[in-house]
């Protein structure tokens, strides 16, 4: 037996309100993203072409459910324009404008579905938020984000790969993220560390765990069984395809791995975790959402609709074009950039080894030299150099820097700063090795963080300052002590990262 509440008739005037209220709603949301649209594009790129966030195509249709399953119970509250709402409004337009100022498209997005979701508190009232709640709350997976996840869960993967096959007995060494078999080698790559499947369980788990259970107690173990399931069988994914590599070989346990994990590894634990989940299931699927008359309290601080509609859209607008203001700003360069002459090494024309480039798609020059010293050891130096940054145009961005998506060269490992730089070991097919560190230069900054050059470029969209920013690495062949040694020795003549920026590209201010 299942019990429901009553639901007393729609009246003339609530309808007309409800009507009135998501017109002037669904016109906002319809401005917020005109203004943003960028940002829309830009987030339906992600959702469309990265198989990690291809789960975000399903959330506006589960939005559209949960908001049709909450339609009767909505129906009894009285929508009313609230005048606080505007506060979550003006949040989420400075999370946009920081993420804008910062080249940060998290902050771009997660500010755009923070406005959406304040319009919906400020145009609709306290009381219509509390009973979509869920569905204002579940709105964050509409943002591409997770890809944090991607070194920690790396790393977990080739412990469990390593410790699965030594139980298997396979006779197999790992460096960094490469582990070598008798007939092969493998790289656990960042696509390979379980990160979309975690992200997409995370979003399975936290809409079945509400829509599916009551108490806490059971909500919280299933979303801890749908994160914890997906990282172990990972590895024993990975595990697996390795082990197959040394029962037959390389190529068809790849091409395997790719089939499974592809189409049918994720939906088997999906459907395992939801098999499990089950039998506690405790929530009766005719039972309302919530309860109408306990969201009945009155509300203060109410505007008139048309008002509280034109200040949504006057914040929207306010902090958008601050940060549109600062988008054209760029610093002068000199007419011509050469890369300098350092003592004790020589330019030389590039050896015989696999080409390595660094990724600035962006930058408005990119320089590339080759260096030998008296002993012959070789170093490359590259010096990226951006007069200004804006979206699509940014120093620090994905797939940019020491290693492009998809390119010959492998990451390794990170290795230990150098003079302040943030270091890799890569490699390529050879095998042949690299040490590549990289600097930055913002102002009057060095620094080797990508997270430093995001607050450095904050402060100069929103406080002023010389927009010049400048990337800066230094890769010496080889691999272990020598060539870091090669590295040291390079730097050391050719001196401080601020003076051989400023012979390069100029010291503007």
């Amino acid at each position: 037996m299942s019990g429901t509440i009553a639901s007393p008739p729609l009246t003339a005037g609530l309808a007309s309100r409800w009507l009135t209220s998501l017109a002037c709603l669904a016109g906002t949301w319809a401005a917020l993203l005109l203004i943003f649209r960028r940002d829309v594009a830009h987030m339906l790129g992600i959702w469309w072409n990265s198989t990690t966030y291809g789960h975000c195509l399903f959330v506006p249709p589960i939005l559209a459910w949960l908001v049709w399953q909450r339609r009767r119970e909505l129906a009894q509250l009285h929508p009313q324009a609230w005048g606080p709402g505007l506060l979550a409004v003006a949040v989420g337009a400075f999370v946009w404008l920081v993420g804008d100022a910062a080249a940060v498209a998290l902050f771009r997005h997660a500010g755009l579905v923070t406005m959406l979701a304040g319009a919906v508190v400020a145009l609709l009232g306290p009381n219509v938020a509390r009973g979509l709640a869920f569905p204002l709350g579940y709105m964050a997976f509409l943002v591409p984000f997770g890809d944090f996840l991607e070194m920690p869960l790396q790393a977990l993967t080739v412990r469990q790969t390593m410790g699965l096959l030594h139980l298997l007995n396979v006779p197999a060494v790992v460096d960094g993220v490469l582990i070598t078999i008798p007939n092969g080698y493998f790289e656990v790559a960042e696509a390979c560390s379980g990160t979309k499947f975690v992200i997409a369980m995370a979003a399975y788990g936290v809409l079945v765990a509400n829509v599916c259970y009551v108490r806490w107690q059971r909500r919280a173990a299933f979303l801890a069984m749908a994160l914890i399931v997906p990282v172990l069988a990972n590895g024993v994914r990975a595990a697996g395809t390795i082990y197959a590599a040394h029962l037959t070989s390389v190529e068809a346990a790849t091409g395997f791995d790719h089939i499974v994990y592809g189409w049918v590894f994720f939906a088997l634990v999906m459907a395992a975790v939801m098999a499990i989940g089950w039998h506690w299931f405790d929530r009766d699927p005719d039972a309302p959402r919530f309860d109408p008359a306990a969201l009945q309290a009155p509300v203060t601080w109410t505007l008139r609709l048309p008002l509280a509609t034109a200040l949504v859209l006057a914040i929207a607008l306010l902090f958008a074009g601050w940060g549109w203001a600062g988008e054209g700003r760029a610093a002068p360069l000199p007419a011509r950039s050469a890369l300098p002459a350092v003592p004790g090494w020589r330019q030389v024309a590039a050896d015989d080894a696999p080409a390595w480039a660094p990724n600035y798609p962006g930058a408005d020059r990119l320089l590339l030299g080759h260096y030998a010293d008296a002993q012959g050891r070789r170093v490359d130096l590259a010096v990226a150099i951006y007069a200004g940054q804006h979206e699509g145009k940014e120093l620090v961005g994905f797939g940019q820097g020491a290693i492009r998506e998809n390119d010959r060269w492998v990451r390794i490992e990170d290795l230990p700063p150098l003079a302040g730089s943030s270091g890799v070991r890569m490699t390529a097919p050879g095998p042949v090795e690299r040490q590549t560190f990289t600097w930055y230069r913002l102002g009057d900054v060095t620094t080797g963080s990508a997270r430093r050059v995001k607050l450095e470029t904050l402060k100069v969209k929103l406080l002023g300052g010389s927009p010049l920013a400048v990337a800066v690495l230094v890769s010496a062949h080889g691999g272990g002590p020598a060539a870091r040694a090669v590295a040291e020795d390079f730097l050391a003549a050719a001196g401080p990262i601020d003076r051989l920026v400023a012979s390069v590209a100029g010291s503007a201010r």
